[in-house]
Formats: structure tokens, C-alpha cells, sequence
């Protein structure tokens, strides 16, 4: 029904307008009596056999939603209702910015991808924080952490640190998003030395803490061989939780949208099938050359229950959807976890 109907709909229209439209609606029909109920039917699958554990962490499936769907902790309630084993919210940054100047988010039909150059537009930290107290335990919670557009490099990791310290006692995990293509002025966050020097600073508030929460670190795919060595060795050396494999890209090679469409779209980081390998090798090279020393986190190109095992056999203990979700719809998570217990 989705594909065949909803999605062509859907697809008529701006996407960014479409994605809140879609919000509204969600939360419109999930007030009414039962249609909670009838998602949970519809899309959930309950097997004690799908639970992952992880980080201390016990996930009642391996596919989440990846951040950037949910940027302020608005539906994670509601979304909890089509299936999910974790969601993640976010990009937060300590102070609410509108990001770039739209349009900012295209379609790639022909590719079943999307390019995007949202910029880490949200509420801020203050607006999530409100979100998250309306928790009602259905999932596990995850949080994507930033820095603001206009903080300056010296003050990096005191915006990572402000949200960090907010966020704590609202969610079950932390992510460093240090890889968005996005954000302006972000080469301190691909240097290695200010990695570790932000990891570490993290690591210590949240040693502070009553109960310390994993932290994992979002990389992009578009590393080399030498810097996926290099993130070994940062994870090896700051014993950081795991690693989210991987962000958007800025590679634009090989794809079916003509040059002329691409130009006019200008920036952006790809995601969709376009970089379904690319992560997949990523995840694999990672788990191979660490003798599996850390758990990973798969997410990009994930259309289909094939592609989510595709993602778990080359080394990813879970796995994220975010573009999968909007192409193929919600019924692609229960596909992938009765996919995952016939192969499991």
C-alpha cells in the first residue's frame, strides 16, 4: 500500500514539507483509539531471539532509526509503534539553528537515494530535553550530538560537552557526530589528535556520572584505508563504546541523476542505495582488520531485508535505517527482523 499508493503521493511534493506533513500526521492518527495498537499488529515482530546485547544495553531488535529523522525527540513515541529495536534523535546542538537555507533536501528517485545539506537544523538542546521527559520507555533512545554552526573552533568541545551533560539522563546512548558533510567549517573534528582529545574530554563527564551511558562515534564512508586504520587506533586507545558506520557521503560517482540535475541540487551529502557498498565496505574493513574489537553499527543504502544482511554479515552488530524508511516504508523493518530469524 505504501509504495503503491502513499509514496507516489508523497513524492509530489517538496520533501522537507512532506517529512513534517508525515510527523503531523503520525501523531494525528496515533491519538486515536486502537491505531496505535494496529501499527504495533502491523509492523512489530516479538521474538526473544531478535534481542541484541550491546554496551550494557539490551536491544529487543537490531534495526533502529538512524538520527536525522527525528531531530528533536518529537515522534520517538509514536515511531516506537512501527517496529523499531532503538531510535535515534538528533543532530542536538546545545543552541536551536535553522541550518541551511532551503531547499536543502532532494530527491534521487532514479538512485533511491537523497542529498541533503540540512546543517544541523534543530530546536537545540533545551526543546529536546522538554521532548524527552515525554518518554514512555517503548525504545531504546539514542543521541546524536553536535556543535552549533557559529561556535568557534576553540569551543568545539564545550558545545559537545553542554549537550552531553543535558541529555544524560534522558537517553541510553550518546553518538559524537563528527562526520556531517553539512556543517560548515568541520575540518578540527576529521583531525584524529582533537578526536582523542574530545573523546577523552566526554569520557570524563561521563565518569562523573551516577551511571556512565555508551558513547559511539559517527564516521563518514569516504575515509581511506589509512584513516579507517587510524579510527582503529582511536577506538583502541580511548576505549570509546563502538563506531556508526557511516554518515552521508560526498562522493557523487556513478550515479543515475544527470549531471545537470546534480549541479543544479549543489552540495550535499548522499545517502540511499548510492552508498549501500561503500558502507558495507566500511563496516567490513573495520571488523576485519580490528579482529572485531568493537561493535559497529551498520547504517546506509538499507532498502531491503538483503541489504540489512548484508550490512550484519560483514561485521555490523546492528544496523540503522533512515532512507530505506522513506523509499520502501515501514513494513521493511518487520521484513529485515523475520529476515534476521530465518538466517539467525
Amino acid at each position: 500500500m505504501y509504495k503503491l499508493l502513499i509514496r507516489p503521493i508523497f513524492f509530489l511534493f517538496d520533501p522537507e514539507k512532506i517529512h513534517y506533513f508525515t510527523f503531523s500526521l503520525v501523531k494525528f492518527m496515533s491519538k486515536i483509539p486502537g491505531v496505535s495498537a494496529i501499527f504495533r499488529g502491523l509492523y512489530q515482530v516479538n521474538d526473544k531471539k531478535l534481542e541484541r546485547n550491546l554496551f550494557g544495553l539490551t536491544f529487543k531488535n537490531p534495526v533502529g532509526l538512524a538520527a536525522g529523522f527525528d531531530k528533536n525527540a518529537v515522534l520517538y513515541n509514536e515511531l516506537a509503534n512501527f517496529g523499531f529495536g532503538f531510535i535515534e534523535i538528533g543532530t542536538v546542538t546545545p543552541k536551536g539553528q535553522i541550518g541551511n537555507p532551503k531547499q536543502r533536501l532532494f530527491r534521487l528517485k532514479d538512485d533511491k537515494g537523497i542529498i541533503n545539506r540540512m546543517g544541523f537544523n534543530n530546536e537545540g538542546l533545551a526543546i529536546a530535553i522538554e521532548q524527552l521527559k515525554k518518554n514512555k520507555g517503548k525504545v531504546i533512545i539514542g543521541g546524536n550530538i553536535g556543535k552549533n554552526t557559529a561556535t568557534s573552533p576553540e569551543n568545539y568541545t564545550a558545545d559537545y560537552l553542554q549537550c552531553f551533560e543535558g541529555l544524560h539522563p534522558y537517553v541510553d546512548y550518546f553518538v559524537l557526530n563528527v562526520s556531517c558533510p553539512n556543517v560548515s567549517s568541520h575540518a578540527k573534528l576529521e583531525d584524529v589528535d582533537y578526536l582523542k582529545e574530545l573523546i577523552t574530554e566526554v569520557q570524563m563527564l561521563n565518569n562523573k556520572q551516577e551511571k556512565q551511558k555508551p558513547i559511539l562515534l559517527k564516521i563518514a564512508p569516504d575515509l581511506n584505508n589509512q584513516q579507517l586504520d587510524e579510527i582503529i587506533e582511536l577506538v583502541a586507545v580511548t576505549k570509546i563504546d563502538g563506531v556508526i558506520a557511516s554518515n552521508t557521503s560526498v562522493n557523487r560517482d556513478n550515479l543515475k541523476a544527470s549531471e545537470e540535475r546534480l549541479k543544479t541540487i549543489g552540495n550535499g551529502g548522499v545517502s540511499g542505495q548510492p552508498i549501500k557498498d561503500r558502507s558495507t565496505k566500511v563496516i567490513k574493513y573495520l571488523a576485519d582488520n580490528s579482529n572485531k574489537s568493537f561493535p559497529i553499527i551498520g547504517v546506509g543504502g538499507i532498502h531491503s531485508a538483503e541489504d540489512a544482511l548484508e550490512k550484519l554479515n560483514a561485521g555490523a552488530d546492528l544496523i540503522q535505517v533512515y532512507t530505506g524508511f522513506i523509499y520502501e516504508g515501514p513494513s521493511l523493518i518487520k521484513k529485515i527482523n523475520k529476515a534476521i530469524l530465518r538466517q539467525f
